[in-house]
């Protein structure tokens, strides 16, 4: 646990899959919400759902019963905007969900047969079908940056695994030749954001995802531990990842990081 041994260190959190699944919590994943507050010198909840805008994930939240303020969750959107503000890009495609559009508002639609600079990608559920791919498509070969919000293969749902957007955007990459930029995890720079954002130079990553969650963490120098809940499979663990720690749930999580970290 080096990376998180140096000084103050925060808490990084997955949210769907780690703290509930659809609109049912974790058992135990209240208490250890407020127990890993205590535990860190700061907290940020970095999602990489696109389906919701931030001030709808606090929503939902608080439906929930989490106490989560809105500067504490970070979503991939606000780095599209931000790569988007480096390159100048101005004409940009938004296939996302209505939800987030309010994370995204400064892009209006590109005019009618304008150069598009960016398409940017994220979960438009049962929309997601070949004429929209199709256009996602035609825009890229025609010069637009494909800004993957995310890359997760696929998540879980109520009802079960769905593709998450990763699969999507493989299928825009290998019909184009052109990768994808990534800005939500497992991007690196989506970590070392988040660590920045709490003013803190160490943070300890807690995710259900073994490539996007942990893998990206350690990736960006941080410590992931993975929890076996939400879409965590055994038979999809992948060898090259090889998590800092496993826990059964996040309740699991504070005595975890009581007896490993310093104090």
């Amino acid at each position: 646990m080096n990376a998180a041994s140096e000084g103050p260190f925060g808490i990084l959190l997955d949210i769907d899959g780690v703290l509930y699944v659809g609109d049912e919590p974790i058992a135990g994943a209240h208490d250890a919400l407020g127990e890993l507050r205590e535990l860190g010198a700061g907290m940020r909840l970095v999602t990489n759902t696109t389906s919701r805008s931030r001030r709808q994930v606090c929503e939902h939240l608080d439906e929930l019963g989490f106490e989560v303020a809105v500067d504490e969750v970070l979503t991939p959107a606000a780095m599209a905007v931000a790569y988007c503000d480096e390159r100048g890009y101005e004409s940009v495609e938004l296939i996302v969900s209505d939800g987030l559009r309010e994370d995204l508002a400064q892009f209006g639609e590109p005019a009618v047969g304008a150069r598009v600079d960016a398409v940017i990608l994220g979960d438009v559920g049962a929309r997601f079908d070949s004429e929209l791919l199709n256009r996602a498509f035609r825009l890229i070969m025609d010069g637009a940056e494909l800004v993957a919000l995310q890359h997760n293969r696929y998540w879980r749902r109520a009802d079960g695994l769905a593709l998450d957007v990763g699969a999507y955007a493989a299928a825009l990459e290998y019909a184009t030749r052109r990768e994808a930029v990534v800005v939500g995890k497992p991007a690196e720079a989506f970590f070392q954001a988040a660590v920045v954002d709490m003013g803190l130079n160490s943070a300890v990553m807690i995710g259900d995802d073994v490539e996007a969650d942990v893998g990206g963490a350690m990736a960006a120098g941080l410590p992931g531990i993975l929890v076996r809940t939400g879409k965590y499979r055994q038979d999809a663990l992948p060898p090259e990842v090889t998590p800092t720690a496993v826990a059964d749930s996040i309740a699991d999580v504070p005595a975890l990081l009581a007896r490993i970290l310093p104090h």
